[in-house]
């Protein structure tokens, strides 16, 4: 018998997946395994996005999938510290699992996938805030597919997710001055790669170098007067 005291929550919500159209228990597992693509694709927009916006907009992006990358891991060796085994396999009396039972040694957790759903969702967040309607409920809809699907305790996917998203903005509280400061030596290079990975910067009469040379102007201008 399972002591979880999520076990009896893991119960219900497997019962209501079974309950569920067959419809809604395929959308389910698709989601479950390549929802996290999702993730990716909101990563590649934000750099193409980020690669015509200042330094801040660009470091941002940058750092999103490398916090995300850092949740993971740090999600993978807590996962192999604490040994859970998976409810598909412990819980008596719950009902099958939609998707194959992960094999032993396949711990449970926390959630690897609900932590890197939890990474993603801040990150993407922090770079661009009004994507925050979005990623939350994406992160949140990931979470609760774990444990729909039969292969997560609740416990799980809600540690994963916490864990993720503390993870992520600490990486990009750490790494945000030197990404941004990198950012920038890799767009004053003028090299043709760099030029393609950061792309111009802001817009003309936005970036720091049109104010910079408005000035240059201005201090010009005032020269030739007093001559």
């Amino acid at each position: 018998m399972d002591s979880s005291v999520t076990a009896p929550l893991y119960r219900d919500i497997t019962d209501f997946a079974h309950d569920m159209p067959s419809w809604v228990q395929h959308l389910a597992e698709i989601w479950t395994e390549l929802g996290l693509l999702v993730f990716g694709v909101l990563f590649i927009t934000g750099w193409w996005r980020a690669r015509r916006a200042d330094e801040r907009a660009l470091a941002l992006a940058v750092l999103a999938p490398l916090a995300t990358a850092f949740g993971y891991v740090v999600s993978e060796v807590l996962k192999s510290v604490v040994d859970e085994d998976r409810p598909c396999r412990t819980v008596v009396g719950a009902a099958a699992s939609l998707v194959p039972c992960p094999p032993t040694g396949d711990w449970s957790f926390p959630s690897n996938h609900s932590a890197i759903a939890g990474a993603a969702a801040v990150a993407l967040a922090i770079a661009r805030p009004r994507l925050a309607w979005l990623t939350a409920p994406l992160a949140l809809l990931m979470a609760f597919s774990r444990v729909f699907v039969g292969v997560h305790y609740p416990h799980d996917v809600a540690v994963g997710l916490l864990l993720g998203a503390a993870v992520s903005a600490a990486v990009v509280a750490v790494l945000y001055r030197p990404a941004r400061s990198l950012a920038r030596a890799v767009r004053d290079s003028g090299a043709p790669v760099a030029a393609l990975v950061s792309g111009p910067g802001t817009a003309p009469g936005q970036g720091r170098g049109t104010a910079t040379a408005g000035r240059s102007r201005r201090r010009h201008g005032g020269a030739r007067r007093r001559r």
